[in-house]
């Protein structure tokens, strides 16, 4: 069987990785892929964008499956566009991607069908929206509405910095995409407690879990300093308990894959509950992704036995089954990734420095490609924000950590930067 895989972040290259790996697979397509999936010899870039020339070129190669990794051609349309074709793909369509691709809807949408969440008010009036920080002071959550990279949450902890969010998010030159051509912000109340990462496989009908994962957001040790697209995660999360996997997908998932369908949104694709849990296990839903976490995937698939082509195939099929009576397999061991970063960000990001001291891929440690690209002459350089994601097995947590920071000590660029301390709650310091 033919893949292609859509994106070129290091979730693409851990999704093309393992697709790769089962026994039904020839070829990978990754568009437009990365300098980490030129490298793999079992990988094949293809330099297109255009959401069109997609379509074309997955009817011209008869591809069997296509997965959609990052958010943006999911909110373009990307399935519905594919469907209309005739072409198989693992993804939500526009509507049920709106999920993610609007705060607004996402937060109205589970204020509809009783899923737990933060007290909220949505604003496109910055006169109001300073109103309300007034009111309820801080520390309070502001989000951009639209699509931000990860990066378009402020958790504001004095009022004066949940005022510059809202003058910043509304402004003309905010770097998030803006729904129907119109900034606006959501605020919410701060919650409290520990978060992780709920990943579930949909097919329309049903879901499956995927093991839980924690990620790391904020950019400093210690978890300081602003909110990135992650820094780092691991698997299993020990938050995320039997009793709490339970009621998460009691309260959560299976009421947000219902309201979807009831709503004429049938949800097909990864669907990522970002949780807060606080001391007595209760969960409430910080923010829904359509698609599988980044660096979430690289643990989780790092750790996953079954084969991913199996379940993608299975989510995908239209039969009434699905996903019902499958099982996933899962490595016993944990997984942990440390994502190196290039300078300057998640601010002004440098790009073009020399990447050197790639350590060699093993059974239990890869290097996943976020940002690289090569150079003409063949040399390996950043190409934006996140760079590398080094990704371990061990057993137990502490031993992943150690791979992973092992391997990681070899790789050198300029400006880079990292955090020593992921897996922190569960370990404590490295």
């Amino acid at each position: 069987m033919k893949v292609l895989v859509i994106g070129n972040g290091a979730r693409e290259h851990a999704l093309a990785w393992k697709l790769s790996t089962s026994p039904k697979v020839h070829k990978v397509f990754v568009a437009p892929g990365n300098g980490g999936t030129a490298l793999d010899p079992v990988l094949s870039n293809v330099p297109i964008a255009d959401l069109v020339a997609l379509a074309d070129f997955a009817a011209a190669e008869r591809i069997d499956l296509t997965v959609v990794g990052p958010e943006a051609p999911l909110a373009s349309g990307v399935v519905d566009l594919f469907r209309s074709r005739g072409l198989r793909i693992f993804g939500p369509t526009r509507g049920a991607a709106q999920l993610e691709s609007s705060k607004a809807f996402a937060k109205d949408f589970m204020l509809r069908h009783g899923i737990p969440t933060a007290r909220y008010a949505a604003f496109d009036d910055a006169q109001a929206a300073h109103a309300y920080i007034d009111r309820f002071g801080a520390p309070i959550v502001v989000k951009a509405d639209g699509l931000a990279a990860g990066k378009g949450v402020v958790v504001a902890t004095t009022v004066d910095q949940a005022h510059a969010a809202i003058d910043y998010m509304l402004s003309d030159n905010a770097t998030v995409s803006h729904n129907a051509g119109q900034a606006q912000v959501v605020i919410e109340e701060f919650m409290a407690g520990e978060e992780a990462s709920f990943i579930v496989v949909a097919d329309g009908r049903h879901a499956l879990a995927l093991a839980s994962s924690q990620d790391h957001k904020r950019i400093g040790d210690g978890d300081t300093g602003p909110n990135t697209g992650g820094m780092g995660a691991y698997s299993p999360a020990p938050v995320v308990t039997p009793a709490v996997h339970v009621r998460v997908m009691r309260e959560v998932i299976q009421p947000t894959i219902a309201g979807m369908a009831a709503e004429g949104h049938p949800f097909t694709g990864f669907l990522y509950a970002g949780l807060m849990i606080d001391g007595e296990g209760r969960a409430r839903v910080v923010e829904f992704n359509a698609r599988l976490g980044d660096p979430e995937a690289q643990v989780l698939l790092m750790r996953l036995n079954s084969d991913l082509l199996d379940v993608l195939m299975a989510a995908t099929d239209g039969h009434a089954d699905g996903l019902r009576d499958l099982e996933l397999q899962w490595d016993r061991r944990s997984a942990l990734t440390v994502v190196m970063a290039a300078a300057g960000y998640p601010a002004a990001v440098r790009k073009g420095d020399v990447i050197t001291g790639l350590p060699a891929g093993a059974e239990d440690l890869q290097v996943f490609h976020g940002a690289t690209q090569h150079r003409d002459d063949g040399t390996l350089v950043t190409s934006g924000g996140r760079v590398l994601s080094v990704t371990a097995l061990g057993e137990p947590l502490r031993a992943a950590q150690q791979r992973a920071y092992e391997a990681l000590a070899s790789i050198r660029f300029e400006g880079m930067q990292f955090r020593r301390d992921i897996g922190h709650r569960a370990l404590g310091s490295p």
